[in-house]
């Protein structure tokens, strides 16, 4: 079967679009990815999503307009992709855009409620492309007790699992978070994966290239390489009350977006060097990946089969980032791990989000469950996602 994955991230910087061939289950699941496309979102637009995230001024008719918008959107990537690549699909998976995600319970009303809110339209996904698509995939997690994320641990587990390898996936997306696969697990094995979120990838360090640069993003990172890292900003936000809770655990622009950056950026002081900054923006995201997985091994090291060799692998735009990547090295290097891009194993690193959610789609499909408890949190394994049929 070919699957098209959808995925446009917490970045906003457009959709991501890969063709897959996957076949069999569990242990005897194969996949190869055919072809990736990505396509930029237009500005205005990319303008109005970062908009409907703030909660402060988003309107409702706006939010329900973005939803139709974004599926016309992603209809017209998907047949895009089809087209240059002349390849035919029989399902698709659409992550949508996340406009706002809670994973953890909040009193509501005088209940606990977790959310999370994907828009983009799936019905008008499968009207305009003719074949069935999945999409609304992390509800279907937190109904089972999940925190609806992190979702690609499905993927690490069936693409990177090594019979002789500690392997460490790392992505660096708006979002940075991990998941440690344990040598010698696989799909039908999967009670010692371990996967949460980190905190910032590049969401701090995007909004801080914007407000001091007028850049979208830091270009391989040459503007935090002219700067020095601001050690007591660093430590205050290292301090966030994110770092210090335990997995599973997920995060997204209510922890770390405009209200977190303007903090940050008091915390650096007013007469900061802007490359200082910059770079410091950059160590938070490095740091706090570097103390998550330093938490993580010592806490689980005793029960899980963490021995062997070591291999961190990176993924997502960040990759691109050169002093992201070095900081990182710094980090878990001391760790014992070889630092690898995912492109290294074969996948393209800013193909794989939507790799990702092609495979839940298949998943979801043939009737499979997709999340990864140990990740997620949710009490038992589930099938993933809505169906919208042409």
């Amino acid at each position: 079967m070919i699957v098209a994955g959808v995925m446009s991230g917490t970045s906003a910087d457009g959709i991501d679009v890969a063709l897959v061939r996957i076949a069999g289950k569990e242990r005897t699941l194969r996949l190869r990815l055919l072809a990736h496309e990505h396509f930029a979102y237009p500005n205005v637009v990319r303008r109005a999503v970062l908009a409907a995230m703030n909660a402060r001024s988003a309107r409702v008719a706006d939010l329900a307009r973005m939803n139709f918008l974004l599926g016309e959107l992603y209809a017209e990537a998907v047949a895009k992709a089809v087209d240059n690549q002349k390849i035919e699909v029989q399902v698709v998976g659409c992550h949508g855009q996340t406009l706002y995600h809670q994973g953890a319970p909040t009193a509501f009303l005088g209940r606990l409620i977790s959310t999370t809110w994907q828009t983009g339209e799936g019905a008008i996904l499968a009207a305009r492309l003719g074949v069935p698509v999945v999409s609304d995939f992390r509800p279907g997690d937190m109904a089972v007790g999940g925190n609806g994320a992190p979702l690609v641990p499905l993927l690490d587990v069936a693409y990177y699992s090594d019979t002789r390898k500690l392997r460490v996936l790392q992505n660096l997306g708006g979002i940075g978070n991990l998941t440690i696969i344990p040598r010698g697990s696989h799909l039908g094995k999967m009670e010692q994966v371990i996967g949460f979120d980190t905190g910032p990838g590049n969401m701090v360090i995007d909004a801080c290239a914007q407000k001091l640069f007028r850049k979208a993003y830091d270009a391989n990172g040459a503007l935090a390489a002219k700067g020095m890292v601001i050690q007591r900003a660093l430590a205050r936000g290292l301090e966030h009350p994110f770092f210090r809770r335990r997995p599973p655990k997920s995060a997204g622009r209510e922890e770390f977006g405009r209200e977190f950056v303007a903090q940050f950026l008091r915390w650096c002081g007013t007469r900061a060097d802007r490359f200082d900054i910059l770079a410091t923006a950059t160590a938070l995201t490095a740091a706090s990946i570097g103390d998550s997985l330093r938490r993580t091994l010592s806490t689980f090291h005793a029960e899980h089969s963490l021995g062997g060799k070591r291999e961190y692998v990176a993924s997502g735009g960040g990759v691109q980032n050169k002093t992201l990547m070095r900081m990182i090295s710094e980090q878990v290097r001391p760790l014992g791990f070889r630092v690898l891009t995912s492109d290294d194993l074969g996948l393209p690193s800013q193909a794989k989000e939507a790799v990702a959610f092609a495979l839940l789609a298949y998943q979801t499909w043939n009737r499979q469950p997709g999340n990864v408890p140990s990740a997620t949190g949710a009490n038992r394994r589930a099938v993933l996602g809505k169906i919208s049929y042409p």
